[in-house]
């Protein structure tokens, strides 16, 4: 039996999803159009980040997110912009009392040219984070060590990168990204990085249990397009994974076996 949705659904802190697929909210030429894409794509969540709309013009940030309940998906508040534990926290304080959900992003910059994550202090924040209740999704790097320490707290998922944010160069280090589905028992969704569907693809079929997008999706010529497409490739590369890809072979291999053919069949 072919998988569905219903029958394979992501698990994330025992709540199931129908999609693989995490979209942003950030950079749309409009509201209409992340509208339309998030209707194409169908995504189990909508992330959003609560410090970066808290500080823009009020009256546009209330519109942004009455236009995000308005769509009736699973909203993700996110940590970004945070640079210290104490900022993560408070932005999760924040958006559990304004939206009503346990569920965050954390995010903690340690490196404001490359946006990578601050992988000393990541650890610490999800362990007070998980004390105080939330649904932690942590965005972390690739490091083996470092997703693993953050299961061992307590993260029942981690989101670890493909290629730095915004970049869209896809997985960087595919080696480390295997090892990484290998060793880790937990949901890993990739976060950053991807900017085809191809990439989306191919972590899928890895064994990845989901992608997280935006700018992949926002700054494409047709988002909404971009979107299913994304959607598509994430389902393609999960029925991969799960129907079993065959063992590449160092040397050519017939298709079709000489033994039992008629000799007059054989070269």
């Amino acid at each position: 039996m072919n998988p569905t949705p219903a029958t394979d659904p992501l698990i994330l802190y025992g709540q199931h999803f129908s999609s693989r697929l995490l979209l942003g909210t950030a950079r749309y030429p409009s509201p209409a159009l992340l509208e339309q894409a998030v209707a194409a794509a169908q995504p189990a969540m909508l992330t959003a980040a609560l410090r970066r709309q808290s500080a823009a013009n009020a009256e546009a940030s209330r519109s942004f997110w009455t236009l995000l309940q308005n769509m009736q998906t699973p909203l993700l508040p996110n940590t970004a912009g945070c640079h210290s534990v104490q900022e993560a926290i408070s932005t999760a304080e924040m958006a559990r009392e304004l939206y009503g959900t346990d569920w965050i992003k954390l995010e903690i910059i340690g490196d404001d040219y490359t946006l990578q994550p601050d992988t000393l202090n990541l650890v610490g924040a999800a362990d007070q984070l998980l004390r105080r209740g939330f649904k932690v999704l942590p965005y972390s790097t690739e490091d083996l060590v470092l997703c693993l320490r953050l299961v061992d707290v307590g993260c029942q998922a981690v989101m670890p990168w493909a290629a730095p944010i915004g970049t869209g160069k896809g997985p960087l280090n595919p080696l480390a990204l295997r090892t990484l589905r290998e060793r880790v028992q937990v949901p890993l969704i990739v976060d950053a990085g991807l900017g085809l569907p191809s990439h989306a693809c191919q972590v899928m079929e890895w064994g990845y249990d989901g992608v997280l997008l935006n700018t992949a999706v926002a700054l494409a010529l047709d988002p909404v397009r971009m979107a299913q497409a994304f959607a598509t490739a994430v389902r393609a590369g999960r029925d991969a994974f799960l129907a079993g890809t065959m063992s590449p072979q160092d040397s050519a291999q017939p298709s079709t076996p000489v033994l039992g053919t008629p000799f007059w069949h054989q070269p």
